[in-house]
């Protein structure tokens, strides 16, 4: 749960450097998202290691769509993967 939690807070930072036009719909998206999923097992790494690499996926992928440095993510990179 704790790294979850370190990664949401580490996906919200990350929102919060998009353009301010977009970074409410973000926002709610990440709520949403870690929200539906905090059920996962935690007692299956497998699972929720998945659902951290999704995470940084989706977030690299959001950077990209505006134009943003993907390395603004690398402390996410670090948390998901480590």
């Amino acid at each position: 749960m704790e790294k979850a939690l370190m990664v949401y807070g580490e996906v919200l930072r990350l929102v919060r450097k998009l353009p301010k036009d977009t970074r409410p719909y973000y926002a709610k998206y990440a709520r949403e998202n870690f929200v539906n999923y905090r059920d996962a097992d935690a007692g299956d790494p497998r699972a929720l290691q998945e659902l951290f690499h999704r995470a940084y996926n989706h977030s690299i992928w959001v950077l990209s769509k505006y134009s943003m440095d993907q390395s603004a993510a690398d402390r996410l990179k670090e948390i998901c993967f480590n």
